[in-house]
């Protein structure tokens, strides 16, 4: 016998069911009310949004005058960062040969600092034993300089320049000038203590770096946890590829002008070399940055001649790096339009001097790269309307995992909580551990 159908609820109209009815009253429940009074009209809503961007302009104002406030700390943590995206895969290597994580980390710290020790040394020791020969030579090269600036086709005043002399030696006796020096001192002890940081902190990237990570990862789980992971593993792939790609490029640089300032006997060839390595590492402008140094020193100690044909080189080896030597070495790690290399290029000069111009275009590369990961908005591919896409296949971090690396972002989505709360008792931890069978049993 079939169960009798109740009557429809006599509130609910006609040719309607109660579950109807029931929606119904659930939607009106949650149907929102419209804003009444000023905030209801198109200037209200244009008020209320433009008081949100103020409120996150300033949070963003406040964060960033902070880290300002402690820039030293900043700019250390960033180039141990990058330092240890470099050196971690020579970490990594050991420990697949057998040696122990603090054994393999010793090893890549302590060769570090050996290099890096070892290109300070002998800055200092070749300036100290050509300093004599640069004073000598540079006096003898302004005068001729001057001589020629004077007997050329433009009849230029000599006054002008004479006084500008006067005057910079007037400043360096001046109060002034000792103000500046103490100003470089305490410059110089940031710069020690900076120093000194990234060392600290560059030995406990190398060394916990892994366990640091998977701490805070235990904070979120499921396409958070993997996303977070992806964005790590794409972010050091980009660092590491960056600096290892741009030492190589800026080796060779360093290479090919110090040969041509031995051979042509220009004085400091050796620091010379080192300044082109390090401006190596400032896209679009560090290249042009070492060829003015290089020759204006050229020019005050070996004449014209040497520094024209010094500046025709350093164009020759500037092609060569950016035709051959980029695209085959660093290939597609950076993926970032020459607009944004020089934007960013800009702002991190402005913000933090040269370790901000050194630093800025690697970190927009990862950002770029966290971006592509965490934006589900993009609409890659060929499009009617729009014609072909932007950003080409092969710079898509989506396609840049490895099959192991997919696999763990696959587990990581369908991961369930395990364990307790941090700082949960055992008694605590003991009841979960009881209903976990239950839960798991549940449907």
């Amino acid at each position: 016998m079939a169960s009798p159908v109740p009557p429809p609820s006599p509130s609910a109209p006609q040719g309607t069911t109660p579950e109807a009815g029931l929606a119904d009253v659930g939607d009106a429940a949650h149907t929102v009310t419209p804003a009444i009074g000023p905030w209801a009209d198109g200037m209200g809503r244009a008020a209320s949004r433009a008081a949100q961007t103020l409120l996150i302009a300033a949070v963003v104002v406040g964060v960033t005058w902070l880290l300002l406030r402690v820039q030293v700390v900043v700019i250390a943590l960033l180039v141990a960062l990058i330092l240890a995206a470099a050196v971690s895969p020579a970490v990594n290597w050991l420990e697949r040969r057998g040696w122990s994580n603090l054994l393999a980390t010793l090893a890549a710290f302590v060769g570090i600092l050996v290099i890096v020790g070892g290109v300070v040394t002998g800055i200092v020791f070749s300036v100290l034993s050509e300093w004599d020969t640069l004073t000598t030579q540079a006096a003898e090269g302004w005068e001729e300089l001057q001589d020629v600036v004077t007997s050329g086709p433009l009849p230029i005043d000599t006054t002008a320049i004479d006084e500008a002399l006067t005057q910079a030696g007037e400043f360096l006796t001046s109060g002034a000038a000792a103000s500046g020096a103490i100003t470089g001192i305490s410059a110089a002890a940031q710069f020690v203590t900076g120093a000194v940081l990234v060392v600290v902190v560059l030995f406990f990237f190398l060394k916990d770096g892994t366990t640091m990570w998977n701490f805070a990862l235990r904070w979120v789980r499921g396409e958070r946890r993997a996303k977070l992971a992806e964005s790590v593993d794409r972010g050091t792939e980009v660092l590491g590829g960056y600096v290892r790609g741009t030492a190589l490029v800026a080796l060779v640089d360093a290479v090919f002008i110090g040969a041509f300032l031995v051979i042509a006997g220009v004085p400091l060839a050796i620091p010379l070399s080192v300044v082109v390595f390090v401006t190596a590492f400032i896209p679009v402008v560090g290249a042009t940055l070492a060829g003015i140094i290089a020759a204006l020193i050229a020019l005050v100690t070996n004449g014209p001649l040497v520094a024209l044909l010094l500046v025709a080189w350093i164009i020759v080896v500037n092609q060569v790096e950016g035709n051959i030597l980029q695209p085959v070495i660093m290939g597609r790690t950076l993926s970032l339009h020459p607009m944004v290399i020089l934007l960013a290029l800009t702002v991190g000069t402005i913000v933090g001097g040269i370790f901000g111009a050194i630093l800025a275009v690697p970190y927009t590369a990862v950002a770029w790269a966290v971006v592509q990961i965490w934006a589900s908005g993009y609409q890659a591919g060929y499009d009617n309307e729009l014609g072909d896409d932007p950003i080409s296949p092969r710079d898509r971090v989506a396609g840049k995992a490895t099959v192991a690396e997919r696999f763990k972002y696959q587990k990581m989505r369908r991961h369930e909580q395990r364990g307790a709360a941090l700082g949960a008792n055992e008694e605590a931890l003991a009841e979960e551990q009881a209903e976990e069978p239950a839960r798991t049993q549940s449907p």
